[in-house]
């Protein structure tokens, strides 16, 4: 699959790239991406949810009323879960959410992911960005050159850049990503997926293993 390469000004330099059909060309596998998607967001959770049980409220454990004769039901705890400020029957404890996935299914994953946005036409190829210093308008000029303002854009870099990750940390809806950082749930909630030149080739050598 062949792509325009274009400048920051939304134009096309006149060349073009190769798309791995091995990445971006695949049948996608939907249950893979289902399940990488999950696990991703499964990991987000902290787990670190709790409610105190009847064993660990403060409070009296004197009887607080004679076992019979008062025509209601008998109660020996304040701190029953009956009562309010009592404990919680069945609360939520500290748990892990954390799931696993081979390695070789999440690389599936990724590439029914690329392959998915690929048949959408949802990819563009991008020269290099290098800005002297951190600019947000500078960044929020080469979206709206791109026609992407105001989109989910996923931006993927070849090399860690500072001044381009500053540029766009206060954009809504625009994430800036290395290859290292890329996952099924980022492609998959991105509405376009812009790669500069450098990052292809380090993408398609991991992926196509």
């Amino acid at each position: 699959m062949e792509v325009a390469v274009l400048n920051s000004n939304g134009k096309e330099t006149g060349r073009k790239v190769e798309l791995s059909n091995a990445v971006f060309g695949i049948e996608p596998n939907n249950h893979a991406v289902y399940l990488d998607v999950k696990q991703y967001l499964a990991n987000q959770r902290q787990g670190t949810h709790k409610a105190k049980e009847r064993a660990e409220i403060a409070g009296s454990t004197r009887k607080i009323k004679k076992q019979k004769g008062t025509g209601t039901a008998r109660a020996g705890s304040i701190k029953s879960p009956v009562f309010v400020g009592g404990g919680r029957i069945f609360g939520p404890r500290p748990k892990d959410y954390t799931q696993k996935l081979s390695k070789s299914l999440k690389k599936v994953a990724r590439r029914s992911a690329l392959s998915l946005k690929a048949k959408e036409q949802s990819i563009l190829v991008l020269e290099d960005l290098n800005f002297e210093t951190p600019s947000t308008k500078e960044f929020s000029n080469v979206l709206k050159a791109l026609q992407l303002d105001g989109k989910k854009s996923l931006i993927v870099l070849g090399d860690s850049n500072k001044n381009v990750y500053l540029s766009s940390r206060n954009l809504k809806g625009s994430e800036v990503v290395t290859p290292s950082e890329l996952n099924t749930y980022k492609i998959v909630n991105a509405n376009n997926l812009v790669f500069l030149e450098g990052a292809l080739e380090g993408i398609e050598s991991n992926l196509s293993k």
